[in-house]
């Protein structure tokens, strides 16, 4: 059936583009959105340059309709005061994580905070004593890598390896690098750059390896909503079981899923109270209210963004697979598999250049550098944007790989 694009208006608010194929209502995410002039650090990087820029993890997509409608609403309310996350909001939280993952989570729960990032810095000050040890595997999103040092913490790291066709936790190394002094294990699932969804079992092995050792476990799911790969799924790991549960911090958050992440809402779910209330105590004095714009927006975002989630995943699974296949045919580069996110983890190792991403941004290509997810040799491309630019960018590096060769 020929593809059939037409605007639809539902009211005087909203304007949407869609496009009919084979029965179904698709949302655009093929048009080219001007961002350079939004205030996007994405975009601002290479400001005058002809860069496209495919670093930060942040998509060139406009969020769902419901959400920019909800935000219309707020904001002719015309008062911006001081907000706070009310029933609904939670509300809206509960339900999907109840519907999405079978998690029943108590309201009492939740602590709302403006970012990932600061619940990751929250964490390290709140567990442990000053000179403890904070473990996370390696490569990784840096704050990960930053966080520990910034609340006087020692970072123990254990690298992922590359087997049985994806990046895998080495368990024995994990073990060997657990000491008395290690209070903290900072896991991301799904996990940024490799784009890995650990299975049950994985989640299993690590759970019970901190449980023996009394560590407390931090695990950023940012990106659980953006499983790629049909035969995986999402498993919070604090969900395997109430003891579990009770020694873990979840962060989580709509910001990555419906491309809001300048809104500034997240939450982190801390079933155990006396560990929340260290969290919280942590918090005090230093992090500042949610955006009350971002509470209107994650509420309409839970609430009605299923479908406009659904055709997204379709288009960034179309995505992924044409960045594997181009990024297969050039000589001296290789990507693993992504189950989830839209980011590829590409290895440049073959090429013997120095520092890859200044070679790539030589290209026109802005990819952010592995060595600062402690993945040196290692380039990390977002494949979240309009097909037509992922084509022009992965084109500017087939033709930088061939003039080297």
């Amino acid at each position: 059936m020929t593809a059939t694009s037409f605007v639809i208006k539902k009211d005087i608010s909203i304007e949407s583009k869609f496009t009919i194929v084979r029965g179904f209502i698709m949302f655009d995410f093929d048009s080219i959105i001007e961002r350079s002039t939004s205030d996007s650090a994405k975009w601002n990087k290479y400001r005058g340059k002809d860069i496209i820029p495919m670093w930060v993890a942040d998509m060139d997509f406009r969020s769902p309709p419901a959400v920019t409608e909800a935000l219309r609403r707020r904001i002719d309310h015309g008062v911006f005061g001081y907000g706070v996350p009310g029933d609904a909001i939670t509300e809206a939280v509960v339900e999907y994580l109840q519907r999405t993952y079978q998690w029943v989570v108590d309201p009492a729960w939740l602590v709302w905070l403006p970012g990932l990032v600061t619940g990751l810095n929250v964490a390290c000050r709140s567990v442990g004593r000053i000179g403890d040890d904070v473990l996370t595997t390696v490569p990784v999103y840096p704050p990960f890598l930053s966080a520990p040092g910034n609340w006087e913490r020692n970072l123990i790291t254990s690298r992922m390896h590359f087997s049985n066709h994806r990046w895998e936790m080495d368990f024995d190394d994990l073990k060997a690098r657990i000491g008395d002094r290690t209070s903290l294990f900072i896991l991301c699932n799904p996990h940024n750059p490799t784009g890995r969804v650990f299975t049950r079992k994985e989640l299993n092995m690590l759970a019970q390896l901190c449980l023996d050792h009394k560590v407390i476990i931090c695990s950023d799911e940012i990106h659980c909503d953006l499983v790629l790969e049909t035969e995986c799924s999402h498993l919070p790991i604090a969900a395997i079981s109430p003891e579990i549960a009770r020694r873990t911090i979840t962060l989580m958050a709509p910001s990555k899923t419906y491309n809001i992440p300048g809104l500034s809402c997240s939450y982190a779910i801390i079933p155990s109270d006396q560990l929340r209330r260290r969290f919280k105590a942590a918090m005090a004095g230093i992090v500042p209210h949610v955006n009350i714009l971002g509470i209107a927006a994650a509420q309409a975002a839970y609430a009605s963004g299923q479908s406009w989630l659904d055709d997204l995943i379709r288009y960034l699974r179309s995505n992924r697979d044409l960045t594997l296949r181009e990024v297969s045919k050039m000589n001296g580069l290789k990507m693993g598999p992504v189950e989830a996110t839209y980011l590829a983890w590409i290895e440049t190792g073959s090429l013997n250049i120095a520092d890859p991403a200044k070679w790539f941004e030589g290209a026109g290509v802005g990819l952010s550098d592995g060595r600062e997810f402690d993945g040196p040799g290692f380039v990390r491309l977002n494949f979240g944007c309009p097909r037509s630019r992922l084509i022009e960018a992965l084109d500017r590096m087939h033709r930088a790989v061939r003039e080297l060769s």
